[in-house]
């Protein structure tokens, strides 16, 4: 078992089959599995997108970097919603936020934030970086960096990581382990190339694996065998 991890949730996790929204059901799965990953003493760190109300590629007659801050207030409305969630299992729960928005959420601190996690309490990082022209991948591994987290675990909506894109490719092949400068050389689509850059360069390890796999998070804290290693 992983003593410290951060997970990566896409918007889209918390949208449903629909991936728009908020859907209490689809929320309820992936809270369940925090609650006992917590009850096992395993300090977790949650960095979650905000695709579900808004991506940039929708505000194509916006200017990017506008968009970009959109896309940040977006991460906000999930973080509290995921907050509210884990708070009625009786958990505490700090967002802290890479803009500042003191009447919602804490800014983020790194030293609070590894208080936070030593009391117990799981911190939700909203935002990213607070920088535009940055991915929410980018914000999970500086964030993941900065606290020492043991292990990225990287929810998606695939069982792992493939040789090629399964959707068109009936035949690619999923990868059990792969070292992070062959997923750059293979150009293979797990996270933005910066993200992966910066946890290469601290030696953070990455498990891609299927947010619907059952009991997947658990699996993957629990460093069991499931969907893809990436060190």
């Amino acid at each position: 078992m992983y003593k410290r991890v951060l997970l990566k949730l896409s918007g889209e996790a918390l949208g449903g089959e629909s991936g728009v929204g908020v859907d209490s059901k689809a929320v309820e799965q992936v809270v369940e599995q925090i609650v006992q990953l917590h009850s096992q003493g395993v300090e977790i760190a949650i960095v979650v997108g905000g695709g579900n109300f808004w991506r940039g590629r929708q505000g194509a007659s916006i200017d990017r970097v506008t968009a970009d801050y959109m896309g940040m207030l977006a991460t906000i409305m999930n973080s509290l919603a995921l907050q509210d969630f884990i708070e009625k299992k009786g958990i505490s729960v700090r967002v802290q936020t890479a803009l500042s928005i003191p009447s919602v959420a804490e800014p983020y601190a790194y030293r609070k934030a590894l208080r936070h996690l030593e009391k117990g309490r799981i911190v939700i990082f909203a935002c990213g970086t607070g920088n535009p022209y940055c991915t929410t991948d980018l914000g999970a591994a500086q964030r993941a960096s900065e606290i020492k987290a043991d292990i990225l675990l990287m929810a998606k909506n695939v069982d792992g990581v493939y040789d090629d894109d399964p959707k068109t490719n009936p035949n690619a092949k999923k990868i059990d382990e792969i070292s992070y400068m062959e997923v750059m050389n293979r150009n293979l689509k797990v996270m933005d190339l910066t993200a992966l850059t910066r946890c290469m360069e601290n030696n953070i390890p990455i498990v891609a694996f299927g947010l619907n796999s059952e009991n997947g998070l658990i699996k993957a804290a629990n460093g069991e065998k499931i969907g893809t290693l990436i060190k």
